[in-house]
């Protein structure tokens, strides 16, 4: 606090202050400098939060307008977007070209049933 006065300066300035304000007078004096101490620290704390709050206004608002700008140009609603209608033109043109499905199997592919499990012949138990 009292960076600028070393104690040998601050005992010297006390005694003055006694000779030149006398004894009497004395802790009054103090208790002026101290209140006068205690409304500079008061102004010094609101101005450091009234700075504070108006930064934090600034960096609000900065992210706000990050955001709409986001909103704005945002890659993946319109990588989906342009998707939807890529995959509903594709499938528009796919459908018009589709050839009819036939049920059976082509050449290579199997056919698959469903069918009861048949038992093992070794009695319903697997060896390992």
């Amino acid at each position: 606090m009292f960076d600028i006065f070393s104690w040998q300066h601050l005992s010297i300035m006390l005694i003055v202050a006694l000779v030149v304000v006398g004894p009497k007078d004395l802790p009054r004096l103090m208790n002026m400098a101290g209140k006068w101490a205690a409304k500079a620290r008061g102004m010094a704390s609101e101005f450091r939060r009234s700075f504070d709050k108006m930064a934090r206004e600034s960096e609000l608002t900065e992210l706000r307008k990050e955001i709409d700008d986001l909103k704005k140009n945002n890659p993946i609603t319109e990588m989906t977007s342009s998707m939807t209608n890529a995959s509903a033109d594709i499938g528009g043109a796919m459908q018009a070209e589709a050839a009819p499905v036939s049920s059976e199997p082509r050449s290579g592919e199997f056919q698959v049933t469903e069918s009861a499990p048949q038992p093992s012949p070794s009695g319903g138990t697997a060896a390992s």
